[in-house]
């Protein structure tokens, strides 16, 4: 089972809140090499969030970019009491979520919409990718929202909760259902 949560961070790139600290500094003082480091780091997983509330790959790139145009705008405001990843992630729920409401629509998301998703990774082959593509497929929206943001974005379950306003208790049972059918379906069973 650990080796699926490690293939996804390896697919996805997990980011350590450390490592985004001094690119928020730079971002505040106006640096746009900081800003840029920010995007390559962080993007996917503000891309995954956004892809996952809308289901719309275009919106989702639309929301993405207003992420990172709001977070230059507004980057004097971010406080390191917080998680960089957490700051990012909540701008981006808040504007995916805007957008949904200006739209009054949902769509069913396309499989080539979250291969998009995916980064090119020289450690994770085409089969391991098809692999982890179909075990994600069985998960609620919720549940792989949960998982995608635990394991490539680095957000602790608390976080988590507090970003999609859940209960903690809520969270954590998806996260363990979500392994569950993950672990199930990676062995042959079928997951439900």
């Amino acid at each position: 089972m650990w080796t699926v949560l490690a293939a996804l961070q390896t697919e996805y790139g997990a980011i350590r809140g450390e490592e985004l600290e001094p690119l928020m500094a730079g971002l505040a003082a106006g640096d746009q090499e900081a800003l840029g480091q920010l995007y390559r780091r962080t993007r996917t997983a503000v891309y995954g969030l956004a892809l996952s509330i809308l289901r719309h790959g275009h919106d989702a790139e639309d929301v993405t970019q207003d992420t990172f145009v709001r977070a230059w705008e507004k980057a004097e405001q971010y406080r390191p009491q917080g998680t960089p990843m957490a700051w990012l992630l909540a701008i981006a729920r808040n504007l995916a979520l805007m957008k949904l409401r200006e739209r009054a629509r949902t769509q069913d998301l396309p499989p080539e919409d979250w291969a998009s998703f995916a980064i090119d990774s020289h450690d994770v082959t085409t089969e391991d990718r098809t692999i982890l593509a179909a075990a994600l497929s069985t998960l609620s929206d919720q549940e792989r929202q949960i998982i995608m943001l635990h394991v490539t974005a680095g957000l602790k379950h608390r976080e988590i909760a507090q970003l999609l306003e859940l209960p903690l208790s809520t969270v954590l049972s998806k996260y363990r259902r979500a392994l569950s059918k993950l672990k199930q379906k990676l062995e042959g069973g079928d997951a439900r």
